[in-house]
């Protein structure tokens, strides 16, 4: 069920870097094997600042509900983490950060 969001400068391509992600949240193996229950989804900034000299990067949140051990919070960031490097970027930052979503109050809907 995670819902992966991908913030990432303009110069870069969702196109090119949303695939990855879902990729690699798939790989994980902690979720569906076919990656129904996957959901990437992309904001791009034009304004930002990235400390003395602009640079490009991507910074993706995957949310999950808890439960997971550190050990699978581990696997799932660094399992995005290696699927993004496929971009061979220069001069950009790559992160990767899990968060949980408190079950108690998450509430859905699918209609």
């Amino acid at each position: 069920m995670p819902h992966c969001i991908v913030e990432h400068s303009a110069s870069l391509d969702s196109e090119l870097i949303l695939p990855l992600v879902f990729s690699g949240a798939l790989k994980s193996e902690l979720f569906e094997t076919d990656g129904s229950d996957i959901k990437v989804r992309a904001i791009t900034y034009y304004s930002y600042v990235t400390g003395p000299e602009k640079a490009d990067f991507v910074h993706v949140v995957v949310k999950i509900l808890s439960g997971r051990t550190l050990e699978q919070k581990q696997l799932l960031s660094k399992s995005v983490l290696a699927q993004l490097q496929k971009l061979e970027l220069q001069t950009c930052s790559l992160t990767v950060e899990v968060v949980d979503i408190e079950r108690a109050s998450y509430a859905k809907l699918v209609s």
